[in-house]
């Protein structure tokens, strides 16, 4: 069974940091190009940040979170993660990850992260 789940949201002041986590299982995680997604109330769901499966080093991230978001996975614990640091109010939102490999996708629950003072 393909699980995809994510933790680490809360609530948070501005310019603090938050570390999402995202445990995969039921696949094969390091062939997997992982992708972080974020979909704030009223908006379309958008794209974070991504990183390429095993073998390739190539991360790729959405310009409003550049330079202030990071992320890494760990193939050996099937886990991917997004260090968020200097978080803004409009970084408020549902946090989803995404396993792609070509045409199969897999998605997690999502998990809220509000910035907030």
């Amino acid at each position: 069974q393909v699980q995809l789940v994510e933790s680490g949201g809360g609530l948070v002041q501005p310019g603090g940091s938050l570390r999402l986590s995202c445990a995969a299982s039921g696949f094969s995680f390091s062939r997997y190009v992982m992708r972080w997604y974020r979909q704030a109330p009223g908006k379309e769901r958008e794209f974070i940040a991504s990183i390429a499966s095993a073998g390739y080093i190539s991360t790729n991230y959405a310009d409003s979170v550049k330079g202030r978001f990071t992320i890494s996975r760990d193939n050996t614990q099937n886990t991917v993660y997004l260090q968020m640091d200097s978080l803004k109010p409009e970084d408020t939102a549902v946090y989803y990850c995404k396993a792609q490999n070509g045409p199969i996708e897999y998605w997690g629950q999502g998990t809220q992260v509000t910035v907030s003072s």
